[in-house]
């Protein structure tokens, strides 16, 4: 890929504790190109937000990147103060949280929401930022639009509020788009409306977009490649297909396994057994030995690097059992 929109290296996010470092991302290396969408999966606790946010410079003291970079077209952020990363946010970087309620202001209508974005970060006049609003609330999809602006959040439907995030992040015609959990708080076919709708102004506008997100369905309908997190490492990196049709590491293969299928019958679903590990307890060598039927000796000493293979897993590095 040349001259991604987003560039990670090396990223590893740690908080000190008096018990001592805990490293909640490690080693997080990714890129996400013009007009592709990067889907970023795994159970909670994987450390997906956790990443979102230390791109978009929101980590909660005493949280800190303690390596890596994190490169926009090129221009590194990762060491921008405060005051500076204020003026990525919002217009080169735009943020779609999980619950649309709690990403806006219940006390303003949400017109003036979108007037105030879009005058902060661009020149336009009061007047030229309402129809840009009105203009943003048809695209994503919301009636009436001249009777809506200037509804409060409440009077909207969940699939309309989280319409209205959706406007919000692209006001100033960001760059790259980080969607956390974007769907997680609406059922099952208003999740499918706002996935193609992210899908389609992916295309229009060649905005790169990271999708959090623990739903494998999601990451199949609507992503071009994906990043399978475990532990605050990735455990797989590749295309969609691939990664979905020929997983080749074991967690991908529980996560693939835990989605029930329409094309045979199924007494129970597949599982993974165990859990997360918490940050202070990560074990040695794969993370995820502890709950990996196929670990052997080399699994609990060595960690295994995504290198070649796009798996970070000794079976799919060496081909044999580790």
């Amino acid at each position: 890929m040349t001259d991604p929109v987003l560039d990670v290296r090396g990223l590893r996010v740690e908080f000190p504790t008096r018990r001592g470092v805990l490293t909640a991302v490690d080693d997080i290396s990714l890129t996400i190109g013009r007009g592709e969408i990067l889907g970023v999966v795994g159970e909670s606790g994987a450390g997906k937000s956790m990443t979102g946010m230390a791109i978009l410079g929101l980590l909660e003291p005493p949280g800190r990147i303690a390596a890596g970079e994190i490169r926009l077209s090129g221009t590194r952020i990762d060491m921008l103060t405060e005051s500076e990363m204020q003026k990525v946010r919002g217009r080169r970087i735009g943020a779609i949280f999980q619950d649309p309620l709690t990403s806006l202001n219940p006390l303003f209508r949400v017109g003036d929401q979108l007037v105030e974005t879009i005058r902060l970060h661009t020149a336009l006049s009061k007047s030229a930022a309402r129809a840009r609003a009105l203009e943003l609330m048809r695209e994503v999809g919301i009636p009436a639009v001249e009777e809506r602006i200037d509804n409060y959040p409440h009077q909207f439907s969940g699939g309309m509020r989280q319409r209205i995030v959706i406007a919000l992040a692209l006001c100033a015609e960001p760059e790259l788009i980080i969607a956390d959990e974007p769907t997680t708080a609406l059922d099952v076919s208003i999740q499918a409306q706002i996935t193609a709708l992210l899908k389609r102004l992916c295309r229009e506008r060649g905005t790169a977009v990271m999708l959090v997100t623990h739903d494998m369905g999601v990451i199949a309908e609507t992503a071009d490649r994906v990043a399978v997190m475990y532990a605050g490492r990735l455990a797989e990196l590749g295309a969609v297909e691939d990664v979905v049709r020929r997983p080749r590491h074991p967690y991908t293969e529980g996560l693939m396994g835990s989605i029930p299928s329409l094309r045979k019958d199924m007494d129970e679903l597949q599982m993974i057994p165990g859990a997360m590990p918490r940050l202070d307890s990560i074990p040695h060598g794969c993370a995820f030995n502890p709950r990996c039927a196929r670990a052997g000796p080399r699994c609990r000493r060595d960690t295994p690097r995504l290198e070649t293979t796009g798996a970070a897993c000794w079976l799919a590095l060496t081909g044999e059992t580790a």
